[in-house]
């Protein structure tokens, strides 16, 4: 039944996927998406444990993946099927999953696939900032971007029809602001599990080069499709013939807060206004809106949240007299979030002055370790043990534990992506580098890991990978891992390692003595060497204490 709710808009994209009908979601941990799994399985639980279910019995469920990429081929497991499904995941994370999600738009979707993307602009938790709708545009698929959390609702529902409609993927596109930001969603009837029957052409999902040739020209015989729909998606008013403004997804929200400012500075008059909120967008060698715009006005302002991706598709149509301006031209920041500040500049508006004590500087506080953190206790270990060491690299990697890179501890030298620092310990390694360590977390080893390790293992590289066990996925709120901790040695065993250098140490620092002794011994082995550093995350416990 319908009905008023305060939600996110992860929350909202969450009640949107179950009023759709969905029989499964898939995701890994990664902010600011982590809360729409969250909410599912709040909602519906989390069936991992009886997979056993037939179809009388079935309920949907919402898992935790090992990485992206394994949770988009669930999903893709069951469209085939005739299941509706979603996955998410933040921006770096289709990183990870570009080979399934570039693929899949080549097979003909069944039940529906919605794939939802959480960008960070600004990177307030986040090594880069991606605008992921270039990659729904490499891959050739829709993508939708709310402007808001009603839409983000809305857009789901209809993602998931459009998903089947036209057999492809759709990607749904939010920032950091619409994901964490909470207004009145007006929720619709829900629908029962959509169950259709199993993908009967076979063909159209094997991907052999005769087949998806074939597949690819369906794909690309789609485009003016999606462009149409786009177009009609879009919202066109004309006014000022002096000014048109376009927006995309959320830079609505700031465009909207200093509308009437321009208007009063100019008359009464507001200006000429085009919002786009799906892509492909429309053919702009046509009569498209885009043109009719530009036939009105004198200037267009473009301004989006992320890179300047419309702003280079429109200025690589017009030149002269029209001038476009947006990041490209400085008007708006390019890297960062946008905000109702940046976008007043940007329209030519005097800056309004929030600063109630200018004079007052509030000192930096930089993230921290939790009290109680077990990697504090990792870290100190492992400096001590490299007191005495002239040549040493210690690349780390993503997760809590990047945060020995700061004082007190400076114990990291690098952290570039989800599994990096085994492949790099091992390549230092190999060029007969010293001491080379990588300090990986137990969900990122499982998440990525695994693989760099196997290579060290083949090759023999002599590395020592230190992995810090908190049974967790801290960062993004406490998560369990895939796989109890208690696993881990076998599964080290099974990669290849030796068993005697597989060493499982209490991260603790009453084991401090003994456990930089450890370290120093594997760090001598001529090989590939395990050092498991164990003890529950603190946030962890805190959280199974209130549950």
């Amino acid at each position: 039944m319908s009905q008023k709710v305060l939600l996110s808009g992860d929350e909202a994209i969450a009640q949107a996927a179950l009023d759709s009908g969905i029989m499964a979601a898939f995701a890994y941990p990664g902010t600011p998406a982590t809360e729409i799994m969250e909410y599912l399985q709040e909602n519906i639980g989390d069936a991992s444990n009886d997979e056993s279910n037939n179809a009388t019995e079935f309920r949907p469920f919402a898992q935790w993946c090992t990485n992206e990429k394994t949770a988009y081929e669930s999903a893709l497991g069951v469209s085939f099927v005739g299941g509706r499904t979603m996955v998410s995941m933040k921006h770096v994370g289709l990183n990870v999953a570009m080979d399934p999600f570039v693929n899949s738009a080549l097979v003909r979707i069944n039940g529906g696939l919605v794939v939802v993307v959480a960008d960070d602009p600004s990177m307030h938790s986040s090594q880069n900032e991606q605008d992921s709708r270039l990659l729904a545009d490499f891959a050739h698929v829709p993508c939708f971007e709310p402007s808001d959390q009603q839409e983000a609702y809305d857009m789901v529902r209809a993602a998931f029809d459009y998903s089947e409609a036209h057999e492809v993927p759709v990607m749904v596109r939010i920032v950091t602001r619409l994901a964490h930001a909470r207004a009145i969603v007006q929720t619709a009837t829900p629908l029962s599990i959509a169950n259709r029957s199993k993908t009967a052409d076979r063909l159209s999902w094997t991907l052999l080069p005769a087949l998806a040739r074939k597949r690819w020209l369906a794909l690309l015989g789609k485009q003016q499709v999606f462009k149409a729909d786009g177009e009609k998606a879009s919202r066109l008013a004309l006014r000022s013939k002096e000014l048109g403004v376009v927006t995309c997804g959320l830079a609505l929200a700031y465009y909207k807060e200093n509308e009437e400012d321009w208007a009063v500075a100019h008359g009464g008059e507001r200006p000429s206004h085009l919002h786009l909120s799906r892509y492909p967008i429309e053919d702009l060698e046509g009569e498209s809106r885009i043109r009719v715009l530009a036939a009105h006005v004198s200037r267009i302002l473009v301004i989006e949240e992320g890179y300047p991706y419309i702003e280079r598709e429109i200025r690589g149509v017009f030149g002269a007299p029209i001038s476009i301006s947006g990041k490209m031209t400085g008007e708006l920041p390019i890297a960062g979030e946008l905000s109702a500040d940046s976008v007043r500049l940007a329209l030519g508006l005097p800056a309004v002055s929030r600063t109630l004590h200018a004079e007052i500087e509030l000192p930096g506080r930089p993230p921290q370790f939790c009290q109680g953190c077990p990697h504090a206790d990792s870290y100190t270990a492992l400096k001590k043990a490299l007191e005495d060491e002239a040549e040493f690299f210690v690349a780390s990697d993503i997760g809590c534990y990047a945060l020995g890179a700061q004082p007190p501890w400076n114990a990291i030298e690098s952290c570039v992506d989800m599994g990096a620092s085994v492949g790099m310990a091992r390549g230092a390694g190999c060029v007969g580098y010293k001491r080379s360590i990588a300090v990986i977390g137990d969900s990122t080893f499982y998440h990525s890991g695994m693989t760099n390790l196997l290579d060290a293992v083949r090759h023999h590289s002599p590395m020592t990978l230190i992995i810090l066990d908190n049974g967790t996925t801290g960062m993004t709120g406490a998560q369990p891992t895939i796989s109890p901790s208690q696993q881990l040695p076998k599964l080290l065993e099974g990669l290849g390692v030796e068993k005697e250098h597989i060493r499982v140490l209490e991260a603790h620092r009453r084991a401090l003595d003994s456990n930089v002794a450890t370290i120093r011994e594997e760090l001598c082995y001529d090989g590939v060497s395990v050092i498991i550093m164990f003890r529950d995350c603190i946030e962890w416990l805190k959280k199974a204490r209130q549950s």
